[in-house]
């Protein structure tokens, strides 16, 4: 199971970036986690649009599906060139009907997930509890039968993830504030919370992502360590992680 950071950023993307995006990928098959703005075009410099076997979306603010509009006129455009008729599923939840009727489209289909049952999408489960956001979010634990990567999409501190995300290799929190400040209005944690999380659940791994625009981001790290002793690293495009 190999996973690359496409986009990292919260809100918007800075010069040259995206927001939250994920590359998953196993035995060929590709499974892109979350669309944020300049996705696309950051995905193209790993996988070619067309190669994409499914789309998991947590929840449908813009900084999360801005780029479903042009994936799908990307597909769209490859199937009528190449003379195929290929359709794309799109993953998302119900809690929102107009933003879940969206991932329709020419070549694109939407396809509920039921947050209460895991969801099998070609090599992988996964398994979901809804986060503190502004609008219904899902966190995701995601295996491959051996390895466990859990990804917290965006959301303030809850007791309940330290159960969700036991034993991870490896943790993607939202950190888009910094130790001294409070995320929870906003619905985002702080470089504590996500280490205090990793701690307390044993992971192997953290990684601090959707990240934010103002301080110095290795402040997130140092803070990050003074709760968790595992390794920490930054979110930036094309970070891989294999297990």
């Amino acid at each position: 199971m190999k996973l690359t950071v496409i986009g990292f950023w919260g809100a918007y993307p800075e010069a040259g970036g995206a927001t939250s995006s994920y590359l998953l990928e196993k035995e060929g098959f590709s499974l892109l986690i979350d669309c944020g703005s300049g996705a696309l075009s950051r995905l193209q410099a790993f996988k070619p649009v067309k190669d994409l076997d499914a789309v998991l979306l947590s929840h449908y603010h813009q900084d999360h599906i801005a780029d479903i509009g042009v994936l799908q006129y990307a597909w769209l455009v490859q199937n009528a060139i190449h003379g195929t008729k290929d359709v794309l599923p799109i993953y998302g939840h119900q809690d929102d009907p107009e933003g879940f009727d969206k991932l329709n489209h020419d070549y694109t289909k939407a396809i509920a997930y039921n947050p209460k049952k895991a969801l099998e999408v070609g090599p992988f489960t996964i398994t979901f509890i809804p986060t503190k956001h502004p609008v219904p979010c899902y966190a995701m634990r995601i295996t491959d039968g051996e390895k466990v990567i859990v990804y917290t999409a965006d959301s303030s501190y809850k007791q309940e993830f330290i159960d969700f995300v036991q034993s991870a290799d490896l943790l993607i929190t939202d950190c888009n504030f910094y130790e001294d400040q409070d995320g929870s209005k906003a619905g985002h944690m702080t470089s504590k919370e996500g280490a205090e999380i990793a701690n307390q659940a044993s992971v192997n791994a953290l990684l601090l992502s959707h990240l934010p625009h103002h301080g110095t981001h290795d402040q997130l790290s140092s803070e990050a360590r003074k709760y968790f002793s595992g390794s920490i690293e930054l979110a930036y495009e094309g970070y891989t992680f294999k297990t």
